[in-house]
């Protein structure tokens, strides 16, 4: 027979120990074609220009994401290598008893792998192709992209950068599967069968010990994410909490294998009901041997529903966030030029440059627009005009003796000013509440979270102001809620609204216009933004420096930001994910073949398959359910953390995005869980 001919037999008999390995890698190759294939897929896309740079910095960021991914996967590949070589020892043995060589063995081997190999790139490159077309499409759609011109397409890119990374994977897969066989020794693989993990019973003092250590170093990474959080203000500093997680992680893992087996041993009622004793001693068989590996496959999952869940909510947060908070088509300001004095100003010294400038400076945004040859008649409608003050007053000032450690970088940024009649007009074009002051009072207009619960604190004392010489309380305990700024976020960290009266036109900042379009299709929207665009590259203007910024272009930067972070996120966390249920299932299905025998003694002993199928599926449901716990319940703090996080950037609850990624986490690891069981199953069950 030759060596060919040997390594697909001997893949198609041992189908069944291969099934999750070509599963995994089929699987594998599949997403990672599909993730770096975006690039190709987006060229036939009918986008503007700056929405392909967003697509562009994707791909750089999933092609840079795409090398960790391919170390993770290159070790789950050397991993289950190792799982079905160790499956496979009693087999290798009879081949060197029958004469044959290492080297020989090696090369079926090599064959082998090779085969498998081309398998997996094979079906894993078609069903990615498949899958890559419904990433075009979603791609497609979220940058509202021109659909017409959709076209099957296969990636040539894609498929040789997949193609480079799984063969470099493969030949390292074949030269440890070359350095395995050639440290075996004969006597070793022809009682492989027969060795067992030593099965010791820990300390239970100790044991219990080190649990307590273990809670007591985790309660305190826990304190640290969401009461202490504040004192997390460097990367160095989130590090520790990390840190102090994986080590408690750890710490608990080990304990629990000792101190719990002797739990259950006492409880009698328990420890020998049904096959719960047989249950219970197969777990102590492997325990000890999978803390290290079980602690970083809880790791593992913990990253991926804390991160996919983040993902998912940012990009849930700012799709809703862009309807209520950018309400008008666009929205310009002009900065003043404030080179020049009042004296100078007034000077017989001022020479004909200087003089234009301050003319100039004087204009309404409309006029300088008109001036510059753009008609804001023609193209802009409802259309609300406002000044931004510059009274002297701080951030501080506002805040009176309260305490801003988080916000001590601006206590001396100058707050900005409105007049009550620019506010009203602003917020009636934007839809929101208006408001009354008498000539004696002001509000502070906010919707940053943080900040407003620092004002309130304020507001609450009554903090006069002072404005131009005159005092000015605050109508109410506590800030309004409202913004002029359009953007994707609640940002507003406050805005002084004062009577028409309290300032002076010589205080004024910063000018400002908000507006709809006269436009009723998206290609009259994009005309217009076009012309506006060519205007601010094109005009200098010599006094004053304006800025715009439109909802089309927040829109656009909104979904490239929710789309990076899901991309990128949901990449990660399939890898992880599949990476973690795939450790699980070979080392189970390896547990299972060892234990055959075991088994058998069941049945002559006269317990009936039910029994026995019931004793192996608690058995896996065990190992399958111990690191998810635990990662679970880092979960719920590693979320709350990020949720604090992104509060901070006004952004809305995780509770949607957490359904769903429990969701994704439930069919992938639980599809993995049954398959195994499945698996394993037929593979303890007697020949017929």
């Amino acid at each position: 027979m030759t060596t060919i001919k040997l390594s697909f037999r001997n893949i198609k008999k041992s189908f069944k120990d291969y099934a999750i390995y070509f599963f995994t890698l089929i699987l594998g190759v599949a997403i990672f074609y599909v993730f770096n294939a975006i690039d190709s897929q987006s060229v036939m896309l009918d986008v503007r220009a700056n929405v392909m740079d967003i697509i562009k910095l994707m791909n750089d960021m999933l092609s840079g994401v795409s090398v960790f991914v391919s170390c993770i996967l290159g070790f789950l590949i050397i991993y289950a290598s190792r799982f079905l070589i160790k499956r496979r020892n009693k087999e290798f043995g009879i081949y060197l008893t029958l004469g044959m060589s290492k080297r020989k063995i090696s090369v079926i081997l090599f064959f082998e792998t090779l085969l498998i190999g081309i398998v997996s790139l094979v079906a894993g490159l078609v069903i990615g192709t498949i899958l890559s077309q419904f990433m075009s499409v979603i791609v497609a759609n979220m940058f509202d992209a021109d659909m017409t011109k959709f076209k099957f397409i296969f990636s040539m890119k894609a498929c040789v950068k997949t193609l480079i990374y799984f063969a470099i994977m493969y030949v390292l897969v074949m030269i440890f599967n070359t350095f395995s066989i050639s440290r075996c020794k004969l006597i070793d693989l022809l009682n492989a069968g027969k060795k067992t993990e030593k099965v010791t019973m820990k300390n239970p003092v100790v044991c219990t010990i080190v649990f307590i250590i273990g809670v007591g170093i985790l309660s305190y990474a826990y304190w640290m994410v969401t009461r202490g959080v504040r004192t997390l203000n460097t990367f160095d500093k989130i590090g520790v909490p990390i840190a102090l997680g994986c080590v408690a992680t750890f710490l608990i893992f080990w304990s629990v294998s000792g101190f719990m087996i002797r739990i259950f041993t006492s409880i009698k009622s328990v420890y020998y009901k049904g096959v719960n004793s047989f249950v219970l001693r197969q777990f102590c068989s492997k325990i000890n041997t999978t803390v290290f590996s079980t602690t970083v496959i809880c790791i593992m999952l913990f990253i991926t529903i804390s991160v996919l869940s983040a993902a998912l909510s940012m990009k849930d947060s700012l799709s809703k966030d862009l309807d209520s908070m950018c309400p008008v088509d666009v929205q310009l300001a002009k900065y003043s030029y404030d080179a020049m004095s009042e004296a100078y100003a007034t000077s017989q010294d001022m020479n004909e440059k200087d003089r234009e400038k301050l003319e100039d400076s004087k204009l309404s945004i409309i006029e300088t627009l008109n001036n510059s040859g753009f008609d804001a008649q023609k193209y802009f409608k409802d259309v609300a005009e406002y000044n931004i003050y510059n009274t002297g007053l701080t951030v501080k000032d506002t805040l009176g003796d309260i305490k801003t450690d988080d916000y001590q970088f601006m206590a001396d940024t100058i707050m900005p000013v409105m007049t009550i009649g620019d506010y009203n007009s602003v917020a009636r074009l934007y839809g929101n509440s208006t408001y009354e002051l008498n000539d004696d009072e002001y509000i502070i207009v906010a919707d940053y979270k943080n900040m407003v619960m620092i004002r309130n604190q304020a507001l609450k004392k009554g903090i006069t102001l002072s404005v131009n010489g005159k005092e000015y309380k605050p109508r109410y305990s506590e800030c309004m809620d409202g913004f002029v700024q359009i953007g994707v976020q609640n940002m507003n960290d406050g805005i002084l609204v004062v009577p028409d009266n309290a300032v002076k036109p010589q205080q004024v900042r910063n000018m400002g216009l908000s507006a709809d379009y006269r436009a009723d299709t998206k290609e009259e929207r994009y005309s217009i933004e076009t012309q506006l665009d060519n205007l601010m590259k094109n005009i200098s203007f010599q006094t004053s420096f304006i800025s715009w910024n439109s909802r089309i272009d927040l829109a656009e930067s909104s979904v490239g930001l929710g789309a990076l972070a899901t991309f990128i996120a949901l990449y990660l966390g399939i890898i992880f994910l599949i990476s973690s249920a795939a450790i699980l299932a070979l080392r189970e299905l390896s547990d299972s073949a060892d234990n055959k025998e075991r088994y058998g003694m069941l049945r002559k002993l006269g317990v009936d398959e039910r029994m026995i199928d019931m004793a192996l599926f608690k058995q896996i449901g065990i190992f399958f359910a111990f690191p998810l716990i635990l990662a679970l319940i880092h979960s719920v703090f590693g979320i709350k953390f990020i949720n604090i996080i992104l509060a901070t950037m006004g952004m809305s609850s995780m509770a949607a995005s957490i359904g769903l990624t429990l969701a994704f986490v439930a069919v992938i690891y639980g599809g993995y869980f049954l398959i195994t069981y499945l698996c394993s199953r037929s593979i303890i069950r007697p020949v017929r």
